[in-house]
């Protein structure tokens, strides 16, 4: 199910249309997944939680965002293939993956990261 979601980053508000993952999907995320077809995903927590990530399978760089209660971002990181664990500074609520394609450039863009180098 597509979602909206509201974006807090550096006093500006960037809206996102992403999958809600379910159970499954939170596993699985951008997994074996082509790039230009890839959507962004949201994954949203009951509880605040440090979520790690890694990268194994995702044969293509995206951009990683935790998010606190009001959606605004804990902490961003470009992810590159294939790396072993991605973790935020403090605990949140949300993550957001926005694969970094041609569909979702403009979107990725938004985020700018210092280790960016794509």
């Amino acid at each position: 199910m597509k979602k909206k979601i509201l974006i807090k980053y550096r006093k500006k508000k960037i809206t996102l249309i992403a999958e809600d993952c379910n159970l499954f999907r939170k596993f699985s995320g951008l997994m074996f997944s082509r790039r230009e077809k890839a959507g962004i995903l949201l994954f949203d927590f009951k509880e605040k939680q440090k979520i790690v990530i890694h990268s194994f399978f995702v044969f293509y760089p995206f951009v990683a965002i935790w998010l606190d209660e009001k959606n605004k971002v804990i902490d961003l990181k470009i992810v590159k293939p294939f790396t072993f664990c991605v973790s935020p500074k403090k605990s949140c609520f949300k993550l957001v993956e926005i694969p970094i394609n041609k569909k979702n450039k403009r979107k990725a863009d938004s985020f700018p990261s210092r280790s960016r180098n794509i």
